[in-house]
């Protein structure tokens, strides 16, 4: 998924920096929601594969051609606020995937059929035995159908707008760069690849933890599966919406007094972040946890709309979706594809240290953590030592992790460094050349 989702980005927003914007999004989004609503009704893996491609592939149109609309429908001033609300998106949809992702895929399928059959629709699926249908499935149908309607709707309100429509009156905004030209211009700038360091190292730590939060609050406080997901999941993704939201307006309105806010306040909010997350990590409560959580999150999630504001501000107008899509390539192919696996590696690894400290070793292959949390006194005597052992080397792990947030800080201050020196000028003979 992340690789297809990575790469499909480029060719996508090389068409959107060069077409209309507004109609390449409907279509990626009703391509992304028939992908999703089609992996409820996969025969095998093979065919669950090639719908989670489409997945990506929809789902990759997405974001570079709408930071590039929304960069000519907004001013340089307002762009910051108006990158952080739509960069709410997707932690406002971890906090409904948490809510009633569950509730979903528990539903079952004889339940599921006899309410379409109340709506008058049961003749639509002929002779379905509704009752051999998995929850899982339902979900993906229920959750992937509506993107088609918002596709429509979005075709039918949004304008697409010239190019540089909000820029200032001598950007050329209806010129159409190669990508090349695009590459050529974005790759010139340190800042470019200075955010996108940064960018990617956040994402790596993000993802890696966001795949073990769940799996931390049971081995550790000993949380169940839906409790984690409803009374700490759904709470911990809503403060990543704050702290996006807040990242963005923050920058909005101190960029009057601070001209390179956007590109150091992630800087700032990371190294808030890493002692929170640490203390939240090691903390002897729950309640404790939950708290310092509560400010880690807010201080990780200022980034996100930063990374977007500095990305469209260092480069002309026709070519912004593809410097996004580049930069996304970037931090997709590291946050998405390594950040979860090094987690899971390195927790492998601080628990055979903490087996080795407590000499269990040999009981150490014949243990099965799944035990721990539903019949630890199977595992014997030696139990005890091993699930904390388990639970430890979890806690080690995200904390270990977490300190590559202090590389993406530093990051983010070479970023500010050079950010006025690159940001585009209309008026310069580099921006003559791009036009």
């Amino acid at each position: 998924f992340a690789l297809f989702y990575a790469a499909m980005g480029i060719p996508i927003a090389m068409w959107a920096d060069r077409a209309n914007r507004v109609l390449i999004i409907a279509l990626c989004i009703i391509v992304w929601s028939v992908m999703t609503a089609l992996c409820g009704v996969a025969s095998g893996f093979i065919w669950l594969l090639v719908f989670r491609v489409g997945v990506a592939v929809g789902e990759a149109g997405c974001t570079p051609p709408a930071n590039s609309l929304i960069t000519d429908y907004y001013p340089p001033k307002s762009r910051a606020g108006a990158l952080g609300i739509y960069s709410m998106g997707v932690t406002l949809g971890g906090v409904l995937a948490q809510l009633f992702g569950g509730t979903i895929a528990g539903i079952k399928g004889a339940d599921f059929g006899n309410w379409i059959g109340s709506l008058g629709l049961g003749g639509l699926f002929g002779n379905l035995d509704w009752s051999t249908v998995e929850g899982w499935r339902i979900a993906f149908v229920v959750v992937g159908a509506p993107g088609v309607l918002i596709a429509i709707i979005l075709m039918f309100t949004i304008k697409e707008p010239p190019r540089g429509y909000s820029d200032p009156p001598s950007a050329k905004g209806n010129g159409k760069a190669p990508f090349f030209d695009a590459f050529r211009e974005f790759s010139a700038k340190p800042t470019f690849w200075w955010l996108s360091l940064g960018a990617a190292l956040v994402a790596f730590v993000g993802y890696g933890l966001i795949s073990f939060q769940a799996p931390f609050l049971q081995r550790v406080h000993g949380i169940d599966v839906r409790d984690a997901a409803v009374l700490y999941g759904a709470p911990l993704a809503a403060v990543a919406a704050l702290g996006t939201f807040l990242g963005g307006y923050i920058s909005e309105k101190l960029a009057g007094r601070f001209s390179t806010i956007s590109a150091w306040l992630p800087g700032v909010g990371l190294l808030i972040a890493v002692p929170a997350y640490v203390g939240a990590f090691f903390a002897p409560t729950i309640e404790i946890a939950f708290g310092l959580w509560i400010i880690a999150g807010t201080m990780h999630y200022a980034y996100l709309s930063s990374q977007y504001m500095v990305g469209t501000a260092i480069v002309s107008p026709q070519s912004r979706a593809t410097t996004i899509a580049v930069l996304l390539l970037i931090v997709s192919l590291i946050g998405n594809g390594i950040g979860p696996l090094f987690v899971g590696a390195m927790s492998d690894f601080f628990m055979g240290q903490e087996i080795g400290k407590a000499g269990l070793s040999a009981f150490a292959d014949a243990f099965n953590p799944r035990l721990c949390g539903t019949d630890p006194a199977a595992l014997g005597a030696e139990g005890p030592e091993l699930c904390r052992a388990y639970a430890n080397g979890l806690r080690h792990s995200m904390a270990a992790t977490v300190l590559f947030f202090i590389v993406a800080a530093f990051c983010y201050f070479m970023a500010s460094r050079s950010f006025m020196r690159d940001r585009y000028n209309p008026d310069s003979p580099a921006a003559d050349m791009n036009s």
